[in-house]
């Protein structure tokens, strides 16, 4: 009989504050905090926190995965796991939220146990003052149909190397994704959306998110995606030459990242 049990926790966080998810020695990371709080919480040495994903600098998430172990004398269910949940949560507040704590089979693993992953990525066209960060000010021309156009193209790409960022340790850039798309959001007819952008012109969307999903991700890779994409929706390229980008395998054609905030790990899946 195992002598730990092992948890998935479902979370949330403001990546703003943060030098990205994973523990550095020089700097605030999400990963660490967690560590801390649950050490503190649970009253152990320590708690290690592996995540599904290592969100860079900046980059939040509506909804991240993580495991961590724990002696088997230690059970986080009923009454025990909402008194955890509102200690955590009291330390954590207010750039991180855990939602759940659950005992999964001792060998599930968060990061390579997730068969799919989703990014979603904000721009407004009308300048507003609520947006802190979390969403980039596009141009109000910007063509987002002909950014979709090129958008198809990441569908039937496996290498995805002229969006990777340089010298990283991984040992591949396939990556399969399923869907990558702008769409507006309240679709410029919503009294909710001219109210966030001080926009009284509904006849066209001001808000608006590009989602992707793939099988896994490479560092960088969705904000160079962006950045390339605004190159066609600038006029600058279209997609003949998105394509062109990608065929090169090298980083340097692609366009440049965009900024961190807009980007949010929006949703993970498994297959239990």
């Amino acid at each position: 009989m195992s002598d730990t049990r092992r948890y998935f926790m479902h979370l949330a966080y403001n990546g703003l504050p943060f030098h990205g998810w994973q523990r550095q020695p020089n700097a605030v990371s999400v990963q660490q905090t967690i560590e801390e709080a649950l050490a503190t919480i649970l009253r152990l040495p320590e708690v290690a926190v592996t995540g599904a994903g290592r969100t860079d600098s900046g980059v939040s998430a509506a909804r991240m995965v993580a495991h961590f172990d724990l002696p088997a004398h230690i059970e986080v269910t009923g009454d025990a796991e909402a008194r955890i949940l509102r200690g955590l949560n009291s330390l954590l507040a207010p750039d991180i939220v855990i939602y759940r704590i659950r005992e999964v089979a001792p060998d599930a693993h968060a990061r390579f146990d997730a068969i799919s992953r989703s990014y979603r990525y904000f721009a407004h066209t009308v300048r507003s003052p609520f947006t802190g960060g979390m969403s980039w000010l596009a141009p109000a021309n910007l063509d987002f149909e002909a950014m979709n156009q090129a958008a198809k193209i990441l569908l039937t790409t496996e290498d995805f190397t002229s969006f990777s960022k340089l010298h990283t340790d991984t040992k591949t850039n396939i990556c399969h994704v399923t869907h990558a798309a702008w769409r507006p959001q309240g679709g410029g007819d919503c009294e909710c959306e001219c109210e966030v952008t001080g926009n009284p012109d509904r006849s066209k969307p001001t808000l608006w998110v590009f989602e992707i999903t793939a099988d896994r991700f490479l560092r960088n890779m969705v904000r160079a995606i962006v950045g390339t994409l605004v190159e066609v929706g600038r006029g600058k390229m279209d997609a003949d030459g998105f394509a062109c980008v990608i065929e090169r395998r090298d980083r340097c054609a692609a366009g440049t990242s965009m900024p961190a905030g807009p980007l949010f790990l929006h949703e993970i899946k498994y297959p239990y």
